[in-house]
């Protein structure tokens, strides 16, 4: 078994750890839109040099990383997106990174995680115990494993979105709308913005935290979950760490369709002009879909726009996208 650390996220690390990324990284756009005759506002995560919030997360968990611990690496699991961000910051501080991805992760993710010079070692999904896998590279290299969501570095430099999002609307939003897989962002904007009701949104089958958070206990996935286009927000579980930040401040969860994320990836194509893939762009589609109340000082999260050209393409030529204006 992995060992996790004990360290618990702070908003003072949250602060610490936007001042950092701020040094390397400029602030993603804050976007005004209108959904549904409500003007709001889009966070578009989707334009980090890796296409996705992942970037701070590990930017920040490997720049805490002792002189000892950057000889020996890091390990992370990874669909794709943690996998770039964790390569993007392995590179830069020049930490050597080996990533567990699985076999059928979108291709455009696994090769440009090598791209960033990330050592990938493959695993059968389904199959395949990941953190098996990776508890055997961590064991065999001496490395840290950084974890994609229940990690205290992680969640606090992805909790730095939320002191952009505060600086760029003047002042913390009323509700932060977020794509959620293990809950690590969710978990960082809590901290972030503590006045900001935080609306976690999952595919439908894979409300791990939306199930934690009801029933106050860790929920794992079950035995036959259903197929979601959403591969970026497919956790077994969450984390005991991250249920621990959101419990009492987290909005109950929401779920949306493979249909309604399609509907959020046109709409962003057509209206904000942006390429989203389809886990990034699970909170629009709650919004779209009108799951969550919207006002003038909601943020919705654009989380990411790692998306093969191909099934692009498909999703956006279809028709029956929402209409509405920026």
């Amino acid at each position: 078994m992995i060992r996790e650390t004990i360290r618990i996220p702070t908003r003072e690390g949250v602060i610490a750890a936007a001042q950092s990324i701020a040094a390397i990284l400029p602030p993603t756009p804050l976007l005004p839109v209108e959904i549904g005759g409500v003007r709001c506002h889009v966070k578009a995560e989707t334009l980090q040099p890796v296409g996705a919030f992942k970037i701070r997360g590990g930017w920040w968990r490997l720049s805490n990383l002792t002189p000892a611990e950057r000889e020996l690496g890091v390990v992370a699991v990874s669909s794709g997106n943690h996998a770039q961000g964790v390569a993007w910051a392995a590179r830069r501080l020049g930490i050597p990174a080996t990533i567990v991805m699985p076999r059928n992760a979108p291709k455009v993710k696994l090769e440009a995680t090598r791209a960033l010079g990330a050592e990938i070692v493959l695993y059968d999904r389904p199959g395949e115990d990941r953190d098996a896998v990776a508890a055997r590279e961590v064991e065999r290299r001496g490395a840290v494993l950084v974890h994609a969501f229940g990690d205290p570095w992680v969640i606090e430099g992805q909790g730095s979105a939320g002191i952009e999002i505060a600086a760029q609307l003047g002042g913390e939003p009323s509700r932060i709308v977020v794509c959620c897989g293990g809950g690590g962002l969710a978990a960082g904007l809590a901290l972030a913005c503590p006045t900001s009701a935080v609306v976690p949104v999952e595919p439908e089958g894979w409300d791990m935290v939306g199930q934690a958070l009801a029933s106050g206990e860790i929920v794992s996935v079950g035995a036959n979950p259903p197929a979601t286009i959403c591969d970026a927000l497919q956790p077994d579980a969450t984390k005991p760490i991250n249920l621990a930040v959101l419990r009492d401040r987290a909005e109950p969860g929401v779920t949306v369709t493979d249909e309604e994320v399609r509907a959020a990836q046109r709409f962003a194509f057509s209206t904000l002009r942006l390429v989203i893939e389809p886990g990034g762009a699970a909170a629009l589609a709650a919004a779209l879909a009108g799951k969550v109340a919207l006002d003038e000082r909601s943020v919705i999260m654009l989380t990411g726009g790692n998306t093969d050209a191909a099934s692009y393409a498909a999703t956006i030529t279809r028709t029956g996208a929402p209409q509405s204006r920026v």
